[in-house]
This record gives structure tokens, C-alpha cells and sequence, in this order.
């Protein structure tokens, strides 16, 4: 966008609903996974990292295999998905959070790449060659931070007060 004090002229009420409610879905994804994860007694990522296949199988399953790390990664996974989930859902410093939903998800991509060579394994939902659900909501977190919402119908609106917010048009 050429011209960031008007951001929200640049979209139509129909784009506005669409990417608030991508947003919003994408954000109550996160938040579930990791709401699930924080409240299954005994949750950990050691088995889906000792799973893991492809180039960096390697690491993740050496992640797996130090309880030290392997704690710090389940935390920080259950939380992650948690903050980032309630990031987005509310529209709450959605734009770091997207990038950090980007990287949480390509760890995810990366520990089961959906390549046809590495077959078919119990964590991949699907081969879809390639794409994979992960790949597919890494892009729509990429459109996101391109078009941005949170600062028109999140609470950003309120938080972030520069030339990008609607409330300055009435001043």
C-alpha cells in the first residue's frame, strides 16, 4: 500500500469483512491447538518430533532427546499457539504475531515436509505433494501481514494511534 495514512480507504467493506474473518478463524485455529495442548495432561511434542522425517528430522528429533530443550519447546509451543491464537482472534499486536505464527508453522511444515519421496507418516494429514495444511495457512498469515485488519476492527484500533487508524479520520 502506497499510502498507509488511509488504510482503511484502501478496502472495500466486503475485503474488510474477508480478511477480519480469515483473521479471526485463522487466530481461533491457534488458540484451540493450543488450549488443547495446555490442558491434556502430559502433553508433549516428543513423539511428533521423533517422527519427525526429512532434511531436519535430524534436530528435531535431537530436541526430543534433551529433556531440557524438549520442555522449553513444549512450552513454548502450548503458549505460542495460545498468544498468538488470542493475538489474532482479538486483532492485539496482530502484526509481530503473524510473523511468529508464520515461523511456528514452518517448524511444523518442516518436521513433515509433504514430500511424495518420504511417504506417508501418522502426523501428515494427507500428501498433498508439496502443499500441506501448514504451507497453506503460513500463506494466508503472508496475506494478513500484507493487508492488515487489526488496526481497523481489532483492538489495535485503539492501541496503535498514528495516521494508519480510522479513529485520526475524525479528528
Amino acid at each position: 500500500m502506497k499510502n498507509k495514512s488511509k488504510i482503511w480507504d484502501n478496502y472495500t467493506q466486503s475485503q474488510l469483512w474477508g480478511i477480519t474473518i480469515l483473521r479471526v478463524l485463522i487466530g481461533w485455529h491457534f488458540l484451540y491447538e493450543g488450549l488443547v495442548k495446555l490442558y491434556t495432561p502430559g502433553w508433549t511434542a516428543k513423539e511428533y518430533l521423533l517422527g519427525s522425517v526429512g532434511p531436519f528430522s535430524p534436530l528435531f528429533k535431537s530436541i526430543a532427546k534433551t529433556e531440557f530443550v524438549l520442555n522449553v519447546v513444549d512450552t513454548l509451543n502450548e503458549w505460542g499457539l495460545v498468544l498468538i491464537g488470542l493475538s489474532l482472534f482479538l486483532g492485539l499486536l496482530s502484526k509481530p504475531c503473524k510473523i511468529l505464527g508464520m515461523l511456528l508453522l514452518s517448524f511444523y511444515y518442516l518436521a513433515y515436509p509433504p514430500f511424495a519421496s518420504l511417504g506417508i507418516n501418522v502426523h501428515v494429514e494427507g500428501s498433498y505433494w508439496i502443499v500441506n495444511k501448514n504451507l497453506i495457512e503460513m500463506a494466508a498469515l503472508f496475506v494478513l501481514y500484507l493487508f492488515p485488519s487489526s488496526q481497523i476492527t481489532g483492538v489495535d484500533r485503539f492501541l496503535i494511534r498514528n495516521n494508519d487508524t480510522p479513529h485520526k479520520k475524525a479528528e
